[in-house]
Order: structure tokens, then C-alpha cells, then sequence
């Protein structure tokens, strides 16, 4: 018992990098395509924290595994899509990416359970999710 609890305290010293940043990009998707407000506050709250240059980190999160675990949620996250670098995809790419965004939504794959369960805020009720599919296939449509 002793051992696992000077391990726990040792990993306590090894923090994953924070991805925080306060700056619109040029390359922000709201600089790409018109994104309205009430969107955009559906984006910040349930997508953002992972595809996005900034995360809210809430206080579990300093503790690990858990910061670990977060850190790879945005990490792949921001792999796939990142709205901060949102324009500096090709206009094809960006189609692509907005059509993915309705399907996940209709498919329910996001936002993920496992986040939804710890941010309840961001769980996407029908209004939203209509919003937010009803944006995507504008904004898509507006590229093409």
C-alpha cells in the first residue's frame, strides 16, 4: 500500500502540457465561415475544450491519470478537428470536416460519453443538436 501511494504521489510531479490560449487565430473557423452566436456558444461549451487551441481544465484534471487521460482526448480531438486551425484547411478539407460534424452529431459519436458524463453542460440536447446540423450543412454549403 505504501509503495502505491508514493507511485500516485511521484506521477502527481509529471503534468501533461496545458493547451491554453486566449488568442483568435486568423486561421479560427469563425474567420473561415459565419458562425452565429448561438452557435458559436454551443461549439465553446461542448466541443471546444478538445478541438480547439483552448481547453477549460477543470480540477480533477490536475491530478493524474486523469490529466494524462485529458490530454489525450484533446490530442486526438485536435487531430481531427481543430477549430482554431479550421482555416488553414483546404476548402475541400473544410466541407469534408463540416459534413463529419453532422454525422457524429446524428450518429451520436459526439460529443463523447466519456466527456459528457464529467461536463454535463455539454451534453447536446435536440435543439442543439439541430442547430449545430443545421449550421454545419449552411456553412458547407457556403464553401462548395
Amino acid at each position: 500500500m505504501l509503495v502505491l501511494l508514493i507511485l500516485f504521489t511521484v506521477i502527481q510531479f509529471i503534468q501533461p502540457a496545458r493547451n491554453s490560449s486566449v488568442l483568435l487565430l486568423a486561421a479560427d473557423i469563425t474567420k473561415a465561415v459565419s458562425v452565429p452566436d448561438s452557435v458559436l456558444l454551443i461549439l465553446k461549451i461542448a466541443c471546444y475544450d478538445c478541438h480547439s487551441n483552448n481547453t477549460r481544465y477543470p480540477l480533477y484534471t490536475y491530478l493524474q491519470p486523469m490529466g494524462w487521460m485529458m490530454a489525450s482526448h484533446i490530442s486526438n480531438g485536435k487531430a481531427n478537428l481543430n477549430f482554431s486551425e479550421f482555416g488553414t484547411y483546404s476548402k475541400r478539407k473544410q466541407a469534408n470536416k463540416l459534413r463529419s460534424i453532422v454525422t457524429s452529431i446524428q450518429e451520436g459519436s459526439m460529443p463523447l460519453s466519456s466527456y459528457t458524463m464529467m461536463h454535463k453542460d455539454a451534453r447536446l440536447n435536440t435543439q442543439d443538436k439541430k442547430k449545430l446540423t443545421d449550421w454545419a450543412l449552411a456553412a458547407k454549403d457556403s464553401i462548395e
